[in-house]
């Protein structure tokens, strides 16, 4: 089974720039789409960015299209998700996921296999 671990969490201020990584062990991402969710206090979970098995098919939320980037190295096993401009409302615990069926797919039920999370706190 894959195990994910995530990192890069932090307190910034608002406008700061973060990348949080995602590191696999235990099987290849590659064959995978590995996706980023994050979950607010008193907030279900929700989706922020996905990337298929061709790095070229990505997606992300309306509320962080332009200023994240979803990448993989697939050399690495690992997935990074790099955050500019981040605002207040960014503040979470922020997830990586993988669809082990490799759907491209906003759903978070389609993910199944999770990290521990990591904490973004942006302050305003």
């Amino acid at each position: 089974q894959v195990q994910l671990v995530e990192s890069g969490g932090g307190l910034v201020q608002a406008g700061d720039s973060l990348t949080l990584s995602c590191a696999a062990s235990g099987r290849t991402l590659s064959d995978y789409t590995m996706g980023w969710f994050r979950q607010a206090p008193g907030k279900e979970r929700e989706f922020v960015a996905r990337i298929a098995r061709s790095s070229v098919n990505t997606d992300y939320a309306d509320s962080v299209k332009g200023r994240f980037t979803i990448t993989r190295d697939n050399a690495k096993n690992t997935v990074f998700l790099q955050m500019n401009s981040l605002k207040a409302e960014d503040t979470a615990v922020y997830y990586c996921g993988v669809d082990t069926l490799a759907r491209t797919s906003r759903n978070r039920d389609y993910y199944n296999r999770w990290g521990q999370g990591t904490q973004v706190t942006v302050s305003s």
